[in-house]
């Protein structure tokens, strides 16, 4: 296993774009969606193929901390750092930055997502490896970008310069960050060949990205210099308490990446998925004859392009295409797979009607 090596599972999100299934008290990385194991199971089983258990830790907050405990024996509150409240994923990492510095000064940290769905585990070690043997030397960041095998406007994308950073297979200087496009900009993304999908996966010197906070958002490196200082002592949940509330969200890709000059882009050769949206999951599932996914009892007929999930529900659909149908703890959810991004709408909009137990 690799010295001062460290993982981070950031795992924080509830998941609005998997409801029905995904609830408060079910969030998504604890779904067995992909009809294995859970995605946190399987991410920690990925890991393992880089350090040992008592390297990794998770990041989330403590209601689904207990839930992850709860499913998983083999985790303890040793592997857990809580955040008080969500506030997105720069304020996030360089707390799990803070904890891991007081234990390593010397860490290199790798951050994963809870819910990406990769088979090829010796690949994705491999790629992980090179990087964190790249970031041992260098005071860059790291990530990693996937190529991309269809337009997805799903995802963000990072264009990369043409070469091969020099005596470094694989790796190359970024050159900028996009957004989420309209399908027309993906294409032209694609056909380009200078675009890879932004994987948000991250590998760095803990005391690296602390310095970036430190330069660019250093309101937010304030605040965590003064939580690290309470690490470890009896006034530390007191303090976070305290500073987080005053903290402003913001994301790594936004408030550090983009601002950046020394971004260097991994680029992978690993499958990849970022499972976000029911669209995602019926593009990897194994589909029948008429490309329809039908995760329930009943019958299709004349129908394809289908993904359809029920817990008790049986389904009869004639002449249906391309839609989304999950049935789930009292709730049916039904509309175009064009529309699954959209589904947080629906999510939000269930307090404002007087549906919040649905939620």
């Amino acid at each position: 296993m690799m010295e001062h090596y460290y993982s981070i599972i950031l795992a924080g999100g509830v998941g609005k774009r998997f409801w029905p299934l995904s609830r408060k008290n079910n969030p998504k990385q604890l779904l067995d969606i992909a009809g294995q194991k859970s995605m946190i199971n399987l991410t920690i089983d990925r890991l393992l193929s880089l350090s040992d258990l008592d390297h990794i830790y998770i990041m989330t907050n403590q209601d689904q901390a207990d839930l992850i405990m709860r499913q998983n024996n083999r985790l303890t509150p040793e592997h857990f750092i809580i955040e008080p409240s969500g506030k997105n994923t720069a304020p996030a990492i360089g707390l799990a930055a803070m904890h891991i510095l007081k234990r390593d000064p010397d860490a290199v940290m790798g951050l994963f997502p809870a819910d990406h769905l990769i088979t090829d585990t010796e690949k994705f070690a491999h790629t992980v490896r090179e990087a964190i043997d790249a970031a041992r030397a260098q005071e860059s960041l790291f990530t990693f970008g996937i190529k991309p095998t269809y337009p997805a406007t799903g995802y963000g994308y990072i264009q990369i310069q043409k070469e091969e950073m020099p005596g470094c297979p694989h790796m190359y200087r970024s050159v900028t960050f996009a957004e989420k496009p309209n399908i027309e900009t993906a294409r032209l993304f694609i056909k380009s060949g200078e675009f890879l999908w932004n994987s948000g996966m991250f590998v760095w010197r803990a005391q690296v990205i602390i310095n970036k906070i430190n330069r660019y958002l250093p309101d937010l490196g304030a605040c965590l210099a003064e939580i690290a200082d309470s690490i470890g002592t009896e006034h530390y949940k007191r303090v976070i308490a305290r500073k987080w509330k005053t903290i402003q969200p913001i994301s790594i890709d936004y408030g550090v990446m983009e601002q950046s000059s020394q971004i260097n882009v991994m680029r992978a050769d690993f499958d990849w998925s970022d499972v976000g949206s029911w669209d995602t999951i019926y593009k990897i599932e194994e589909k029948d004859k008429n490309k329809n996914v039908m995760r329930a009892k009943g019958l299709l007929l004349r129908s394809s392009g289908n993904y359809i999930y029920t817990k008790k529900l049986k389904v009869f659909g004639l002449g249906i295409k391309n839609l989304i149908v999950v049935e789930s703890d009292g709730a049916l959810l039904i509309l175009p797979r064009a529309q699954a991004e959209n589904i947080k709408e629906i999510v939000d909009s269930l307090p404002l009607i007087g549906e919040q137990e649905l939620l």
